[in-house]
Formats: structure tokens, sequence, C-alpha cells
């Protein structure tokens, strides 16, 4: 039985050694917090997962929280115009509906599922001079733990990485009490609102610790009035500048907010990233080598909702590649490889990321309004976030988006 190490505890590392463990691997998990620091502690991302990623979840039979989770069926687009009205809002039907779990809820039900299944969990948090030990006892060492010591290991691809310092700062409240968009009070959906020169507010409808909960999320543009978080502590302090921004930028989302709490006081969070892609292999100094999973190798900025879903193709895409390798060794080819696997969707998503958070260009604004128009538009930008390679059809140039809402607007 072959032994693999992977060190972190989040959607793909968990996903990762859920799926390993099916198929008989000895697998250790590493990860820095217990199940109940995790389930007690504060919100670590927000996440909306789409039809494909959820479908890798209930492959291997992890979709615990389906029937509780709120069904996303559609996805919006609102964009403000000068006197905060909006110039275009749109809804988008998706194929296959969308959910959103707190990762404090999932990770934590994930990790002690993965004991209960005879797994060997190991909370540590884990140094370079940690791995260069285990490293000579696994056939394998994943890393999928985002942040720390052990993402220094992989050098940043240039040639994939355009952004040297970070695109948006971003701040997150998790609330009760939302009230309905007035327009569609029927099904849920995610909301992307677009304010031009500012940045953007998500609210998406998710499940938490206790029960049914909305997130609202802001993405400002560095030193623009969006990016006023940091050093806030007080979580209450953060709902109400997330509220009185709200109610300045977005006042058609800020009037179903007016009664809304914080879930809990871990309920909030604020930050900001540079967009990296990085080299896949690892190279620790006793000549041993790791394989980097998911935002550890690609990690794009959460503008348009992908982290959670390209963790959790990047795990089914890793789990075929291990099953597929046999007895034959983990070696660097077969590791580049495995991330090359990945990076066939993966480069969808990066290329789409960047190109959002830019200003957007004639084409693109005149597809979008043409969403609230014609409603094949804005329900083939909806599906976009479940598939992003379908973007390349319409999206990036000129003449395919002309070409294509000549052919909508014909039909």
């Amino acid at each position: 039985m072959r032994k693999i190490l992977i060190v972190g505890a989040g959607q793909s590392g968990l996903q990762l050694a859920l799926g390993l463990q099916t198929q008989g691997y000895e697998v250790t998990l590493m990860s820095n917090r217990t199940a109940d620091e995790i389930r007690s502690g504060r919100v670590m991302s927000t996440q909306c997962m789409f039809h494909t990623a959820l479908q890798h979840e209930r492959d291997l039979q992890l979709n615990f929280w389906e029937s509780q989770a709120p069904r996303i069926e559609a996805l919006g687009v609102s964009v403000a115009a000068p006197d905060s009205s909006r110039a275009i809002d749109w809804v988008g039907r998706l194929d296959g509906y969308a959910q959103s779990v707190d990762q404090r809820v999932k990770m934590a039900g994930w990790m002690e599922t993965f004991a209960q299944r005879g797994g060997q969990l190991v909370i540590h948090g884990a140094a370079v001079s940690d791995l260069d030990f285990f490293a000579r006892t696994y056939d394998l060492v994943m890393v999928s733990a985002g942040k720390g010591e052990l993402v220094s290991m992989f050098g940043r691809d240039a040639a994939r990485s355009p952004f040297t310092v970070p695109q948006r700062a971003l701040a997150v409240a998790y609330v009760h009490g939302m009230g309905v968009r007035p327009e569609h009070p029927d099904f849920d959906a995610v909301r992307c609102n677009l304010v031009p020169g500012v940045g953007e507010l998500f609210v998406m409808p998710t499940f938490t610790n206790s029960g049914r909960a909305d997130i609202l999320f802001w993405e400002g543009i560095p030193g623009g009035p969006l990016d006023a978080f940091q050093g806030i502590k007080d979580p209450s302090e953060h709902l109400a500048l997330t509220l009185e921004l709200m109610e300045k930028f977005t006042p058609w989302e800020y009037a179903r907010a007016t009664k809304v709490e914080l879930t809990d006081a871990g309920g909030t969070l604020a930050g900001r990233y540079t967009p990296t892609v990085r080299n896949p292999v690892g190279r620790l100094p006793g000549g041993g080598l790791v394989l980097g999973v998911a935002d550890v190798v690609v990690a794009n900025d959460p503008i348009t909702g992908q982290g959670s879903n390209s963790a959790s193709k990047c795990a089914a895409a890793y789990l075929g590649s291990i099953v597929e390798r046999g007895d034959q060794p983990f070696d660097e080819a077969w590791m580049q490889q495995t991330f090359d696997r990945y990076w066939e969707t993966a480069q969808h998503v990066t290329k789409w990321t960047n190109a959002m958070l830019g200003v957007p260009p004639e084409h693109v604004l005149n597809l979008i309004g043409a969403g609230g128009q014609l409603q094949p538009v804005a329900d083939r930008f909806a599906n976009g976030f479940n598939n992003p390679a379908d973007f390349e059809n319409f999206f990036y140039e000129p003449d395919k988006t002309n070409a294509y809402l000549a052919s909508v607007a014909g039909a």
C-alpha cells in the first residue's frame, strides 16, 4: 500500500485525502488546527461552488450538506451608474445549481470523516524541515496549504503571473437577516455588483454553523474608497463599514440588508494577496521533491469566485493521476505532468480572472450590457462561472464577441 502525505486541510487537501482513502492508499493528513478549532474559528473564505466542482464531491459521496445549503439557481450582474442607480441589471439562469457551504462547516466535517475512516490525522503546523524528514518515509508528499513558509518552496512562474502586487482589497461578512431581491423573490442567486473604478460587491447565499446565511463580499481597488478595512479588528465595526459602503455604492443591495446581523463573532475577514502561478514541484534541502496542490500553485483573485471550484477540480485531476500511476515512482516528470493535466482547465480560470481585474474593453461592456436584452447572453455568461473555458468562444476578442451577439440577436 502506497503511503501519501498531504499537508493542508482545505478543500483540495481534504477532498484528495478522502478520495485516496477510498482507493486504498495509506494517507496521512497534516493540519495546523483541529476540527473543533476550525469549526469555532474565523471564516476562511467566500465560496460558491458550481455544478462541475459539486459533482466531484458527489462522486466521492462527500456532499454531506447538499440538502441543507441553499440551491443557487442563477447569477445576476448589476453595474452601477455614476448616480448609484443601476445602468445594467440582469439575471442568468444556471444549467445546474450552485451551492456554498461555509468552509468551517465543511472542513471540520470532512476532517472528522477522514479520521473516522482510519486516516492518520496529525495536528501540527509543518515547516520545510518537517517535510525534509517526511519525504524519506512517504511515496509522495503534497502541499495544499496555500499560505506561509511552505509556499516559498514553489517558485513564481513569471510568464503566467502578470501581477506583482494585490489587485483588490478583500472584505467579507457572513450575515443573517438578508432580504430577498424583490425582482426575483422565488429563487436564490449570486449577485455580482460592479462599481466602475471602485470595485465589486458580491452577495451569495450560504450555509453556515447557524444555518442559512448570506455572504457580503467587497473587492476594492487598492487605494480607493473600498480599501478601508485594514486595521479594523472589531467585527461589528467591520459590518457597519460594509453596510455604509453598500448604502453609498450599491443602494439596491443595501435596501435588503437593513436588518442584517453577523452570523457569529468569527464571521468577518479582510486581507489581500497577489494572484500568482507557481512552479508545481518544490525542492527540499535534502533533495526530496514535493508536489504543490490547488492555490499553492495557482492562486487567482476571488473576483470570479473560482477558488473552491479550482481546488475541487485540482483534487479530482490529481486523484486520477495518482491512481493511474499504479506502482511507478512519483518522480519529477510525473509531478509536472500531473500539474499540466490540471493546468488544462486552470489556465482558463487564470486568463478570465486576470481579464476581469482590468478595465473592461468596449466589446466586454457591450457583452455585459447585452445580457439585459438577450436572455441567452445572460445565461451563457452565468454558466461560464462553471466552465470558464467557454469564455474563449465569445469574451476576449471583439470579433468573436460581435459575431456571437449578432447570432443571438438574429435568432
